[in-house]
């Protein structure tokens, strides 16, 4: 194969690139040495990520019977063992073959009155390590015994295989990408865990009502440690037996595809988790088998594994992992998370202060090729299905096309984003606030990166920080939130939480997350069961009622953004480029912009409200107020009036042009939005 010798595209498009444009060429064509070993292998990326219809248990029908293999290179000896031989640990010898698969054949006509839908089962391996009972790495359903809280893997072979109804469902388009990030476990008011069939029922008409048409679902995969937030994954390619069964997640999906709305699956392939009993360390004996050897394979800041992403058996599993998610259980894409931790081998615990840290000794090039071969895999078999990079490093590349020397996300997740926020409400008195440095950040995107924008994710909502909500409230969120109560600190929280809101999906990117709750200001944060708080449930879940009872400010907030997420839809802002900036008012603490047909004016001042105040504006004409802060149903003071009509004038410049201007009633802390109506 000849490997490309030109200058890449991204390089060609960005001069800051050029000093290091034989690091970016080198990655690529890591990447098409790599992609040409694919095609001669299996044909192409797409059947060469097939471990999971090899893997695991395999039903021949030639044979009439089931294979069960295994990929444990440096294991001595592995055995079958479950419920269908009686728990006899030595009874069943796999035999090992190339590339140290272990396989065993089992009749049906011996066995198939024995291994039943349900059954359970382990594998007993010798290696360097001695022996010990495990479950497999492609192990497609694994439970968890109530009384001693051991997990084992289970057949899963239900009589009737899941009839699909999503064939019309063509995802959505990524132009107008809103997520609603959730959390299936916690999504319920119960102080419990709930259920697949739960969220199905009760979540996902909320979310369709609120005008999202993407859920993001966290914690999918089958993790041991419920508190882990499902990032200590143990089970790759089992979805998560606390929520119900493998069908109760397939109609998730079936009817959320039904609703319109698309299905992204957190995908935690950063690492996973170090117990033996559980997951995959050390499975075939050896401390190199889905990881490096020694502390290499150790990631020390969240106590859990990593991959060894050049091994060729690790690839497979991973990329068989992707292919998985999108073939059997009909995902529409996925959040990778802790791309950062991946990319570098300092897990991204250093100051990314110049260019040399993207292409230096402590990027991980294993790495960076598999998450680009991922992102091929992806978009080859599933060609609108959406990949989003956590990745808080900014990696030159991340979101261009492979083709043109990048890694080849759709999008990544704007992170500095809620970070300015923490730092503004926790820091900075509202009078000084600096209405050119939030710009800056918000609009601080290069073209071709496309920016998943949010004010706040799962993350601010955890124990140990706190919400917008929260910041700006805090105990009255408990004792104020009646819409009879008055305070002036009830009514700048109410006022700041809308604008943040606004402005951050308006400016800050080409699609928009939020975290279930905070739409309406939930007022708990999240803390799972653990020994600290007596393995309470209180705070694990979610007070839709708190946003229904028609007599609390919940309802005011959550009414706000299903409104701005319409308005935002409508007018396809999220995909019109840039916000373009119109004005900056700093001594009245104003910003004025248009994105797309629309005028944007906050004034983030505390006191300030100005009549006729003076704007420019591109067009002349007739503008309509048609979305403001401050209405009344939005628990405002109805200063400006949807509807409210205003029309341009001619000023002249210095050159004796004219230029079109309005004048509007601009009041504290309000945000509006005009539109041309003429």
């Amino acid at each position: 194969m000849e490997l490309s010798i030109r200058t890449m595209p991204i390089v060609e498009r960005d001069e800051w690139l050029k000093p290091v444009a034989d690091k970016i060429l080198e990655r690529h064509n890591r990447y098409q040495l790599r992609m040409e070993a694919i095609k001669q292998q299996a044909g192409s990326i797409v059947d060469y990520a097939n471990g999971y219809k090899f893997y695991g248990w395999q039903w021949d029908e030639a044979l009439d019977g089931w294979w069960f293999r295994e990929w444990l290179p440096e294991a001595y000896d592995v055995f079958i063992f479950g419920d269908f031989n009686s728990w006899q640990r030595t009874q069943l010898r796999l035999d090992k073959g190339a590339d140290g698969v272990w396989s065993i054949f089992l009749p049906d006509a011996m066995y198939g009155h024995l291994l039943t839908h349900g059954s359970l089962y382990k594998l007993h391996i010798h290696g360097k390590n001695g022996w010990h009972d495990r479950i497999p790495a492609y192990a497609t359903r694994v439970v968890q015994d109530e009384n001693t809280k051991n997990y084992t893997a289970q057949f899963w072979n239900p009589q009737q295989p899941y009839q699909w109804s999503d064939s019309k469902f063509k995802g959505v388009q990524k132009r107008d990408l809103l997520i609603y990030e959730a959390h299936v476990g916690m999504a319920q008011e119960q102080s419990k865990v709930g259920t697949y069939n739960e969220f199905t029922e009760n979540i996902l008409p909320r979310i369709k009502k609120a005008g999202y048409n993407a859920v993001q679902l966290m914690a999918i995969a089958e993790h041991p440690y419920y508190g882990s937030f499902g990032y200590h994954v143990a089970n790759f390619f089992a979805p998560s037996s606390r929520f119900g069964t493998p069908e109760e997640l397939k109609h998730l999906i079936d009817t959320a595809h039904s609703m319109g709305i698309a299905v992204i699956m957190d995908l935690v392939h950063a690492h996973y988790v170090k117990n033996w009993n559980e997951g995959i360390r050390n499975l075939d004996g050896s401390d190199y088998h889905y990881s490096k050897p020694g502390e290499a394979g150790y990631q020390k800041y969240w106590d859990s594994m990593v991959f060894d992403y050049g091994k060729g058996g690790v690839e497979h599993f991973l990329l068989s992992n992707v292919k998985y998610w999108l073939d059997e259980y009909h995902f529409d894409g996925f959040r990778f998370d802790g791309v950062t931790s991946m990319l570098y081998y300092h897990r991204g615990y250093t100051d990314f202060d110049s260019r040399e840290k993207f292409f230096d000794e402590g990027v991980d090039l294993d790495a960076v090729t598999y998450l680009t071969l991922a992102n091929r895999l992806v978009h080859d078999f599933r060609p609108k299905a959406i990949t989003i990079a956590e990745d808080v490093s900014g990696m030159p590349g991340m979101c261009n096309a492979i083709d043109d020397g990048g890694v080849g996300f759709d999008y990544r997740l704007g992170m500095a984003i809620p970070d300015f926020w923490i730092k503004m409400l926790k820091d900075i008195p509202d009078e000084e606030w600096n209405i050119w440095e939030m710009w800056s950040l918000l609009t601080n995107r290069l073209p071709e990166v496309k920016t998943v924008a949010y004010a706040e994710s799962h993350d601010q909502a955890l124990v140990g920080d706190k919400t917008i909500a929260f910041r700006l409230l805090d105990s009255l969120m408990y004792t104020g939130m009646n819409r009879a109560f008055e305070s002036p600190v009830m009514d700048r929280g109410m006022a700041l939480h809308k604008m943040i809101r606004l402005i951050t999906i308006a400016a800050g990117g080409d699609a928009y997350l939020n975290f279930m709750g905070n739409e309406f200001g939930h007022p708990e944060w999240i803390d799972f069961p653990r020994e600290g708080n007596n393995w309470s449930y209180d705070y694990a879940r979610r007070q839709w009622s708190l946003r229904d009872n028609g007599f609390l400010r919940y309802s005011y907030l959550a009414d706000f953004d299903k409104a701005m997420v319409k308005l935002i839809k409508k007018h396809h802002i999220l995909s019109a480029g840039y916000p373009y900036n119109l004005q900056m008012d700093e001594q009245n603490k104003t910003m004025v912009f248009s994105h797309g047909d629309l005028i944007f004016i906050f004034n983030w001042h505390p006191t300030a409200s100005i009549a006729d105040y003076e704007l420019p504006v591109h067009t002349a004409g007739k503008y309509e107020v048609i979305l403001s802060t401050d209405e009344k149903r939005y628990g405002g003071f109805a200063r400006q009036k949807v509807g409210e009509q205003h029309f341009t004038f001619n000023v002249e410049n210095e050159n004796r042009q004219l230029h079109p201007r309005l004048k509007v009633y601009n009041t504290a802390r309000t945000a509006i939005v005009l539109q041309r109506v003429d």
